[in-house]
């Protein structure tokens, strides 16, 4: 074939394609203008709109009118998932024991709860979506600190989003932080909490100090800082607490490498004790030397005047009773952690969140825990053994004694193991 001819029949080609698609665009244009004729009937007619005065057509109303939706105009876009159970089942069926063992406390606690809550997590119905009530923000919050579930079995047992379940966790710890904390971990009645370890055998005691380990994931940054002398991830809970294992001040930040007394020395705490500001001045005299009240700890913190702890190496008779006489009353700060723990299980996992929100959701849990002995909340026998068989996958580290100490700090201690022998011979 001739090179002319081939050239002619390429234009014929080109020239018929062009033809073809200006065809298809002028019936597209037509098909385009009878729809919108029709709309503007079917609006006129069919709901008396006048388009000509409208803002303009909605998307949706268009879709109706073409046939591609059913004409039913939604409220709410979110996904509808099952809520029979919070709703019917929970709120209307359940009884005390119900609520104990999954909430952790009886309804009217949780529900008083929710009141104390309310001013922070109240939230408006947008036209996107519904807001949780706030009953059910606080009920799926609870459950999650209260289990080692994980996400997404919280999600589906609430009928919410995965999501959901981590964004109501921290409103809610955010809130019992930002509401309760002040009013709830706090001294109180120092002379009460003096007299009730006078009782267990300890004169002029405020309190029982230690720490605990909250394992965690790895953070990305620094991780090497967290890992215990047990070799796995964890943040540090420092806690006092009183003679009825109450929480009166704890302070939660510092990876699980550093060493407890570390981790004192720069709490507030400390500073406070040390200025001699945390206790009303209350001093008493054993045998000629003057004790203010002081605190218990075990051999990792410091002697001072205001904390005694036990006597280490090679111990006689009247060394054996003091340290019995001061582990005793402070075995009351680890019941309280086994009794956190027990009711808040998740402090016994890896936490998933960021270093950021873990104290928060540890000091919350604390405060919870404080709710629950303050309002008689029965803690279950089999708490402590689920407890026990979690924490065994993460021991708490062995913390290393310290040795140094004060000289007033050792004259006390010494007048203190002299008092509790003639006690124990007067007997």
């Amino acid at each position: 074939m001739e090179p002319s001819a081939i050239i002619a029949d390429v234009l014929s080609v080109a020239n018929s394609s062009r033809l073809i698609a200006h065809l298809f665009q002028t019936q597209m244009q037509r098909n385009r203008e009878r729809r919108q004729r029709k709309l503007r009937e079917y609006l006129n007619s069919e709901r008396g709109m006048d388009l000509s005065q409208s803002a303009g057509t909605r998307p949706l109303d268009i879709m109706v009118a073409m046939g591609h939706v059913d004409p039913v105009e939604r409220r709410f876009w979110a996904r509808e998932t099952s809520t029979d159970w919070w709703d019917r089942i929970v709120l209307q069926v359940w009884d005390e024991s119900q609520w104990l063992r999954n909430f952790r406390m009886r309804k009217g606690t949780f529900m008083e709860l929710c009141e104390l809550l309310s001013p922070a997590l109240k939230r408006q119905d947008t036209r996107m979506r519904a807001a949780l009530t706030i009953q059910k923000r606080v009920a799926i919050a609870l459950w999650k600190l209260a289990t080692p579930d994980s996400y997404r079995s919280v999600a589906n047992q609430f009928g919410v989003g995965k999501s959901t379940v981590g964004v109501a966790v921290m409103q809610v710890a955010h809130a019992i932080v930002d509401l309760l904390l002040p009013k709830v971990v706090t001294l109180g009645d120092v002379q009460a909490i003096i007299d009730g370890f006078a009782a267990m055998g300890f004169p002029n005691c405020g309190g029982a100090i230690d720490g605990t380990h909250i394992p965690i994931l790895g953070p990305e940054h620094q991780g090497s800082q967290y890992i215990n002398r047990k070799g796995y991830f964890s943040m540090v809970l420092q806690a006092l607490v009183d003679h009825k294992g109450r929480f009166t001040n704890i302070y939660v930040r510092w990876p699980g490498k550093v060493h407890d007394a570390r981790v004192f020395k720069n709490s507030g705490l400390f500073r406070r004790l040390q200025q001699g500001v945390y206790f009303p001045d209350r001093k008493i005299t054993v045998g000629d030397v003057e004790m203010p009240t002081v605190i218990l700890g075990d051999p990792a913190y410091p002697l001072m005047p205001w904390l005694m702890k036990p006597y280490t190496g090679a111990l006689d008779t009247e060394k054996e009773l003091f340290n019995y006489r001061l582990s005793k009353c402070r075995m009351v700060v680890e019941c309280a952690f086994g009794r956190l723990k027990g009711r808040w299980r998740s402090l016994l996992t890896r936490s998933d969140l960021s270093p950021t929100n873990i104290p928060i959701v540890i000091a919350a849990c604390c405060v919870l825990h404080n709710l629950c002995e303050i309002k008689g909340e029965t803690f279950m026998v089999g708490w402590e053994v689920e407890a026990n068989r979690l924490a065994a996958d993460y021991a708490q580290p062995d913390t290393r004694a310290i040795r140094r100490s004060q000289r007033d700090a050792l004259r006390i201690r010494e007048a203190l193991k002299a008092r509790f022998q003639t006690e124990q011979g007067n007997q």
